[in-house]
């Protein structure tokens, strides 16, 4: 016998009227619950929200009302696809009252051009808010991550005094303390070694294809982040048809966002021979592309330039996403193209992608990383 909690349960799934067996009463709280549901998923049959602003703002008031914020996301994405609410995108009272996540931003970016004046300053205001909360999480691991592996790649074992590492090399050499002369004997030094305002160089080519959307917001964080590092060289370049240079905006991840144009067609052959130009140190160059690997321009051409990056040097890894819901469709035969060529291809999560980094300009295997990372190489 069902208590009366799963019966409330089972009523508020089954959405009551035809479909409902339960007969289970709703109480107040209940029932504003069950029709904010019923507004979305049931809208064939009772309308929907309409096209009245003051629904839509009540609406998206009840359903933070009633569930946690992951819920609400999900929600209004999925009102946006089902009912077309693009005035939840239009309208400055309405944007207000959104629960902003990436997945909104990506939505706002792929729309910029066609929000009306008076909503703009709201967008970048949502957009702007995202991307805070984003750096407050994503930074420390990113410096951490990449200080690290530069500083381990940079050390010796036979530094210049004035190159000595003093903590580093006074830990090394703890077992060699003479307590009668109170000192420690350095038997084995380890310094910084030579040091340049940038030892490592790091493109960023990603695909601004519609389905790119989370994958592109993620990754104009990061390049602002490794932007800030003086031990890298960082350089953002996006793509679709046509290829754009966005690395002068990586001071202002905002900015760089709003640079992007969302949607359209693929050209990786372009991209690639973009950047295989405004490359000057191959060998000290990690060239991370972020695609699904559906070449719209010339394969054979993207093909050649793959190979004549790889054989220069260039560390080249293909990210066929960078996102929280992991590889979206793909191009097999490209994916296995690139697997073939030595350069690793997997999904990422953002919280992974410091550590490939610092794998990466630490010249460690990839494949071997991802493993260790249970990521699975895309063949």
């Amino acid at each position: 016998m069902a208590t009366e909690t799963e019966l409330r349960k089972w009523r508020l799934i089954l959405g009551g009227q035809q479909n409902d067996g339960t007969g289970c009463a709703l109480n107040i709280s209940d029932t504003k619950m069950d029709n904010a549901l019923e507004a979305l998923y049931d809208s064939d049959r009772r309308g929907g929200l309409g096209a009245s602003s003051p629904n839509v703002s009540r609406w998206l008031g009840d359903i933070r009302n009633f569930f946690p914020n992951t819920v609400v996301q999900v929600m209004q994405k999925d009102a946006i696809k089902r009912l077309d609410l693009t005035q939840l995108l239009f309208e400055k009272e309405l944007l207000e009252n959104v629960e902003a996540d990436v997945q909104l931003v990506a939505t706002l970016l792929s729309l910029k051009n066609v929000i009306p004046d008076k909503t703009k300053d709201t967008a970048r205001q949502v957009v702007q808010k995202v991307v805070d909360q984003l750096m407050k999480k994503l930074m420390q691991p990113m410096h951490q991550a990449v200080t690290g592996s530069l500083n381990r790649s940079t050390r010796n074992r036979r530094p210049r005094h004035n190159e000595i590492n003093w903590h580093l090399t006074i830990q090394k050499n703890l077992k060699h303390y003479q307590p009668e002369y109170k000192t420690i004997i350095p038997e084995t030094r380890i310094g910084y070694g030579r040091k340049r305002t940038s030892l490592k160089d790091v493109v960023l080519c990603i695909d601004q294809s519609g389905s790119m959307g989370t994958s592109v917001v993620y990754s104009g964080i990061f390049g602002s982040v490794m932007a800030s590092i003086p031990a890298i060289k960082t350089r953002m370049v996006v793509f679709d048809t046509a290829v754009a240079d966005l690395t002068e905006e990586l001071s202002d991840p905002v900015d760089l966002l709003f640079g992007v144009q969302l949607g359209g067609g693929t050209d990786i052959h372009a991209a690639l021979s973009y950047c295989q130009q405004v490359i000057t140190r191959p060998n000290d160059t990690v060239l991370v592309l972020i695609t699904d690997l559906y070449e719209g321009g010339d394969v054979a051409g993207m093909q050649k330039k793959a190979i004549e990056l790889t054989a220069a040097g260039v560390q080249v890894v293909v990210l066929l996403a960078l996102n929280d819901e992991g590889a979206p469709s793909y191009d097999h035969s490209n994916a296995q193209f690139f697997s073939d060529l030595g350069v690793p291809v997997f999904a990422c999560t953002p919280d992974k992608f410091p550590d490939l980094m610092a794998a990466a300009l630490g010249k460690q295997d990839l494949v071997q990383w991802a493993a260790r990372e249970e990521i699975m190489i895309k063949k």
